[in-house]
């Protein structure tokens, strides 16, 4: 499955579970993740897809960390 159907995947079960999902595509800081789902309680998530085999580069593993500080994060990976 590549990460654009992973992605899209992950969007509908966000959405379905009550989430407002935004993807992210050009932002000003390099290894955003590509998702941030909102829910009404403001529980922000930060969602990065990847493939199976995909790997998290050290940049992405960094802003994860970094966005641990303020919401929820996760790496998807279509399972």
């Amino acid at each position: 499955m590549t990460e654009q159907r992973i992605q899209k995947k992950r969007i509908k079960q966000l959405e379905e579970d009550g989430y407002y999902v935004i993807k992210l595509t050009v932002t000003n800081k390099n290894g955003i993740p590509d998702l941030i789902a909102i829910p009404k309680d403001s529980n922000v998530l930060f969602v990065e897809c990847k493939t199976k085999q995909g790997k998290v580069s050290e940049l992405q593993k960094y802003r994860l960390k970094e966005l641990k500080q303020y919401a929820k994060t996760e790496v998807y990976r279509g399972d």
